[in-house]
């Protein structure tokens, strides 16, 4: 290899940005692209990214414009950057693997193993190995058939996916699992926004959102709440930016103040190169972790009492009347909230509030935007629910610049879903398949990602099959998670690059190569496309334009098809052959099994493709009354014992996901360090701690053991009294793998209880 290695851990900080983006984000994201290949390439991706014959960025699903309105360079620094990353001109081969036995692996960073490169062939860790060495492609997949064929029942495999995977691939996936006889369908869905399928399919009758690009160009009033823009998903900042311009305002619920909802310059635009750019939130609202329920309580109570001092001029009866149902009981319970209880869960002042109130009243549309920081709590599915109860009231769903917007971090996590990719699906998808294919899918709900690791831990599950992501570092609880991968019969990872999934082995293990979103995919019949669905339901196609970085490597599609072909035998209905030789012949599949894509093929055709429909846009709620519904939600919130702080748990700008691209968080001003806790100054004073100290992070859960990551630098911060942040995944061994949230079983990451300790452990 080139000789790559970790950066030196020397913490340094500096005072936290005032805004996001400008120059230094574009000479950030050159400067890394530069690093990994040629100018020739770095231009030739750059070119090609978010554009309509183009490829789709791999990394956050905030859509893009339509055709003609894009502009030359439609990405941001963190999509530049991980688009580069994948383009690299960096190759691990055999004679790599040779050099590294996999317990020296698993010493190394996750920056480390990352910037080694693409994977270039299959690898085999054979039982009792030691190191990986290489297979032949059809040996490789059928070690894993053979595994899968000798299981007692389907339900000892999973079958995990990350957002990555395509539409196509993400549809054939689950075709195979339920055709060879499990729903355990495993995805990142179930770790981020699984919170928010949850409550809206209940309030709703849709688990997606309902909000367009143009609606948040044209909506009076957006709430961000618990969202990051400025790192996890720049280019909605562009989309605020005109927000503001058309006359909308702004308001952020957040925990930590972050740069791009202060100010953003926009780096194609003079006013973000030389002027001051622009503002973006017209309120702050610095909320204690876990405190949005009673926030939006609050607001709803003070719209119920805006509405008893001026009847029929706040409430929109009219909408409430006809197309909810549960009005009343809500009402009732929103009128018991206490004020006391409301400061206590926010740490805000009701005149801030009340504020925020007024702007609510002076505005027709609204627009609810939010992320982990609401769906990652015990109360995370109530939360969701009572940030649809807010915009019931005024009938703010189902009308311009109005609605509910989960913002989606993975490129086509909601596409996932959609095509099949859930532990869950509901019986009448499962009809259709059958139908389709001539077979009778299993009905019984499978595993999701955490009772997939209990499984594991128990040995039920025997066989981890995981396409695209990166299962050990994503999920929580890292020693019970490694200790139940490594207990498997078979671990199997369909990747691009090395990560630390694939140093977590069972007793055999695989590393599967697979195509980029950025390398050309020739099949038998010719060059492919294949789609994606962004956080707003429109579908459009994507074309690799590089050469591949290898010749061994095979698409997902062909993977998948592949496989399924040694372990199901021959299926007429089923014809395998056909799908790897033309995805074409998957999207007419498709189009007969999945509600809204009839006629895919040419719909996906046209530049920018099409929106999927939303019925809650047609005023259509398909909830078991056919009424969106009001839903009555107790106001509950983490206690915190003296001594301790309430975690959460979050990225670093330079980080995608798990994989950090440096050890610098600038927004923030951190620098050159990730083992480090942010702590609010008197939060510092009162535990005895001074800044950049060495602490242990210690967890307390209901189960007495303790949990603790080891050495990490004390950073004073802004963040809420009684509240600290620290970056995953290097946290996520303090998570309990029984902390989740209620209903949706997403682990409570943004709700950690620890406390700090003098470092006694090594400095890593």
């Amino acid at each position: 290899m080139s000789g790559i290695e970790d950066p030196d851990d020397e913490l340094s900080v500096t005072p936290p940005k005032q805004w996001a983006t400008g120059v230094p984000a574009v000479a950030h994201a050159l400067e890394y692209s530069l690093e990994q290949t040629s100018l020739r390439r770095t231009a030739l991706t750059l070119l090609n990214i978010n554009q309509a014959k183009g490829f789709d960025c791999p990394g956050c699903a905030w859509p893009e414009p339509a055709p003609g309105k894009r502009h030359l360079n439609e990405y941001c620094e963190n999509g530049a950057k991980h688009i580069a990353d994948e383009a690299t001109s960096r190759r691990i081969t055999a004679d790599f693997f040779r050099e590294h036995s996999i317990a020296k692996l698993d010493t190394r960073s996750d920056y480390w193993l990352n910037q080694q490169g693409r994977l270039t062939e299959p690898m085999i860790k054979r039982s009792g190995g030691t190191h990986y060495e290489p297979i032949g492609w059809d040996e490789a997949l059928e070690v894993l058939a053979r595994e899968l064929r000798l299981l007692d029942s389907p339900d000892e495999a999973l079958f995990y996916t990350s957002g990555r995977l395509n539409n196509e691939a993400a549809f054939l996936l689950q075709l195979f699992a339920r055709a060879y006889g499990t729903n355990n369908l495993p995805d990142c869905s179930n770790m981020c926004h699984e919170s928010s399928g949850s409550a809206l399919q209940e309030t709703l009758g849709i688990g997606k959102g309902s909000v367009s690009l143009d609606d948040i160009h044209h909506s009076d009033l957006i709430f961000v709440v618990g969202q990051n823009p400025g790192t996890n998903h720049p280019r909605m900042l562009t989309a605020l930016e005109e927000t503001k311009r058309n006359g909308g305002r702004i308001i952020a619920v957040n925990p930590l103040p972050e740069a791009g909802l202060i100010r953003f310059k926009h780096p194609q635009k003079p006013r973000g190169v030389i002027g001051r750019g622009t503002k973006i939130a017209d309120e702050f609202l610095q909320i204690r972790p876990g405190g949005d329920l009673a926030l939006f309580q609050a607001l709803n109570l003070l719209l119920l009492e805006a509405e008893d001092a001026a009847p029929g001029s706040v409430l929109d009866h009219s909408f409430i009347d006809a197309s909810t149902t549960g009005f009343t009981e809500f009402a009732e319970q929103t009128r018991k909230v206490s004020w006391d209880a409301v400061s206590e869960a926010t740490g805000l002042d009701r005149a801030q509030i009340e504020r925020v109130h007024e702007m609510v009243l002076e505005s027709r549309s609204v627009i609810v935007c939010w992320a982990m920081g609401l769906t990652q709590h015990k109360h995370g599915v109530p939360t969701i629910r009572e940030v649809v109860n807010f915009l019931l009231l005024r009938g703010n769903l189902g009308r311009p610049g109005a609605g509910v917007c989960p913002v989606r971090g993975h490129s086509n996590v909601q596409g996932d879903r959609t095509m099949g990719v859930w532990e869950r699906m509901p019986q009448p998808f499962l009809d259709a398949l059958g139908r389709e294919f001539g077979f009778t899918p299993p009905s019984r709900h499978g595993l999701d990602s955490v009772d997939g690791i209990r499984a594991m831990r128990d040995g039920r599950a025997k066989v981890f099959l995981g396409v695209a992501g990166n299962f050990v570092r994503a999920t929580p609880d890292s020693e019970v998670t490694e200790a139940a991968m490594r207990g498997c019969r078979l671990t199997a990872h369909i990747s691009t690059k090395l990560n630390r999934s694939h140093t977590v082995c069972g007793d055999t293990a695989l590393i599967l190569p697979t195509l980029g979103r950025s390398d050309r995919d020739t099949q038998a019949t010719g060059v492919q496309f294949f789609t994606v669905e962004d956080s707003m339901s429109e579908v459009h196609a994507s074309r690799g334009r590089l050469a591949p970085a290898s010749p061994h490597l095979l698409s997902e599609v062909a993977i998948i098809s592949r496989l399924a072909r040694r372990v199901l035998g021959h299926t007429p209905a089923i014809p395998w052959e056909d799908f790897e030789a033309d995805y074409g012949t998957v999207r007419d599949r498709i189009s007969r099994v999945v509600p809204g894509f009839e006629d895919f093929n040419a719909r996906v055709a046209q530049p920018g493709g099409f929106r999927l429909p939303n019925p809650v846009n047609e005023g259509v709620f398909r909830t078991p009354s056919g009424k969106a519904v009001f839903t009555c939600n107790e106001l509950t919130m983490p206690s915190v014992p003296d001594g301790h702080l309430l975690l959460q748990t979050l990225r670093s700008h330079d980080q995608w996901n798990t994989i950090p691209y440096a050890l610098n968080d600038r927004y923030r001003g951190i620098h050159n360090a990730r083992r480090v806790v942010l702590v609010n100054p008197a939060d510092l004073a009162r535990l005895g701690l001074a800044d950049h100290d060495l602490v242990d992070l210690i967890s307390l859960w209901h189960d007495g053991r303790e949990r603790r990551a080891e050495d990490f630098r004390v950073v004073a911060y802004p963040t809420p009294p009684g509240s600290a942040a620290s970056y995953y995944p290097e946290t996520n061994v303090l998570v309990p793998l029984d902390s989740v949230a209620d209903i949706s079983n997403t682990p409570t990451s943004k709700a950690v209880l620890v406390r700090l300790e003098a470092a006694t452990g090594a400095a890593r």
